[in-house]
């Protein structure tokens, strides 16, 4: 095994720092399969030191009107934009999905950004003169406090934008807890943060695992925590956070479907199919992973699913042309292959088998080819559990009713896409199906960001989805003001209810 080259700090009150960290963790570069360099695993003193830092700059910066907090947002999006190559190549050599899917992150990274630069209109309340009595009663939202973020290892870009500048507009601190298998991008972005002139202690980074996500839940100082994983994790964070009276927004595990009907353009669909399932090898909360082929489609849309998985080229994320890339780390590989290895013991139909991909050069990468999969039925695992890799499930289903309860059925209810050329099915379909983001005739139906992003079922845990005015609305406290300057003459104390005559 390669010695690494450096180990990863904290980022506390405008700097990098070690705090009292001594344990540490391994981070890969998969697409080598070898330890590229190391993280430090925070304490709970540590978390300490980061939320004492974040509760003695959030009154100050909380205090700022909105507009002024706007323009540091306005050159981060600056920066963000100057330096997007640089933060997609520190995803790429960590996570392992190539460099165009990266600088795709980056960009809806940015959006987010863009989005919470009109913090002065998002924050506006309401007003109602003279409601009574000569008072006048206005609205007004007001940041919580201390903000915490806790994010995944298939977007360490990307997601904590989701977060951060939304809850820093809203006058909020924030500290991120990014994935410890690709921090790097979280202390770039920390940077780049300092050099757009967000003061010390707004924002911070606290690199960690299980430990740090503990302290962070159970800080009587976090007000909100935000959540970005797996379903178990996800309850987890929820249950916690919930008991420490803390508002909590958990996003969890997705098994997406895309419905194909009878009438869908085929190519259309398996295209579609192709870059939903295998890009960023699967590695994707919104990554299509099962299929349902209704009616007489299924053998025509299985072989041409087929034909074009076989043509993707798998390689060195950073490699020109490249389709796909590793996975994350070789447990994560193993994990993937002992579910296809599940699937086959079950009875699914293994059309491509992508256990034994390599490539060449890179031989010791955690590579794996597109694996499909047809004839999968509902009570198999693969069906079942959130696989996270470039398998695809074929699944199929009689007609339209059987297909919605098919997706219906499932506990996860995350995305969901339908290809079709019928209006009729298409408004049907959006209306009965069970998740929180429909696509029709669009496979990764992601919400711009002055949408929201959530799931329903077991994929969220928690009222608001993520950024857009959700996002506002999660890092914010509601007030209502009522205010009468009455003359010197006095009627006495009231005792009944206040009302309108």
């Amino acid at each position: 095994m390669n010695t690494p080259d450096h180990t990863l700090p904290h980022w506390i009150d405008g700097r990098r720092t070690t705090l009292d960290s001594t344990r540490h963790t391994d981070v890969f570069d998969p697409a080598h399969g070898r330890v590229a360099r190391r993280v430090l695993l925070a304490t709970a003193g540590d978390v300490s030191a980061a939320v004492a830092s974040a509760s003695a700059a959030q009154p100050a910066w909380g205090a700022l009107p909105p507009l002024r907090r706007a323009r540091v947002l306005f050159r981060m999006q600056e920066l963000v934009g100057r330096y997007s190559t640089d933060l997609a190549r520190l995803i790429t050599r960590e996570h392992g999905k190539t460099l165009p899917d990266a600088q795709g992150e980056v960009q809806r990274g940015l959006e987010v950004i863009e989005f919470a630069c009109g913090i002065p209109q998002l924050l506006k309340g309401q007003h109602s003169d003279n409601v009574g009595g000569g008072i006048a009663n206005w609205s007004q939202r007001m940041p919580l406090g201390v903000t915490a973020g806790i994010t995944p290892f298939n977007f360490p870009f990307m997601v904590p934008m989701w977060m951060a500048p939304v809850a820093i507009a809203c006058g909020n601190s924030f500290i991120l807890k990014p994935s410890e298998r690709d921090p790097s991008p979280s202390l770039l972005t920390a940077e780049l943060f300092r050099d757009a002139g967000l003061p010390d202690g707004v924002f911070n980074v606290v690199q960690g695992d299980r430990e740090a996500v503990d302290a962070l839940l159970v800080h009587p100082d976090v007000r909100a925590v935000s959540f970005v994983g797996s379903t178990p994790i996800a309850r987890h964070i929820y249950e916690t956070a919930a008991r420490h009276g803390k508002r909590a927004q958990a996003l969890g595990g997705a098994k997406n479907h895309m419905v194909v009907m009878p009438d869908a353009d085929i190519a259309q669909a398996a295209d579609a199919l192709i870059g939903a399932a295998y890009g960023s090898a699967g590695e994707r909360c919104m990554a299509i992973s099962v299929a349902v082929a209704v009616g007489d489609i299924a053998d025509a849309l299985v072989e041409a699913i087929k034909v074009r998985a076989q043509t993707l080229n798998i390689g060195d994320g950073e490699s020109a042309g490249a389709d796909m890339g590793p996975v994350v780390t070789a447990a994560h590989r193993e994990r993937i292959v002992s579910l296809i290895d599940s699937g086959i013991a079950e009875g699914a139909t293994l059309v491509l088998d992508g256990r034994r991909h390599t490539v060449a050069g890179r031989e010791s990468g955690y590579f794996l080819g597109a694996t499909l999969f047809d004839h999968v039925t509902p009570g198999m695992r693969i069906w079942q559990e959130e696989i996270f890799g470039p398998v695809l499930c074929v699944v199929r289903a009689a007609n339209f009713a059987d297909a919605v309860a098919l997706v219906n059925r499932h506990e996860y209810g995350n995305g969901v896409s339908l290809y079709t050329r019928d209006g009729r099915t298409a408004q049907e379909f959006g209306q009965r199906i069970e998740a929180g983001m429909v696509g029709i005739n669009v496979p990764i139906p992601v919400p711009m960001a002055w949408h929201s992003f959530g799931g329903w079922k077991q994929s969220l845990f928690g009222d608001l989805h993520a950024y857009g005015e959700e996002g506002v609305r999660f890092y914010t406290r509601y007030k209502s003001i009522m205010q009468r300057w009455p003359d010197s003459s006095s009627k006495g104390p009231e005792f009944g209810m206040p009302v309108n005559q």
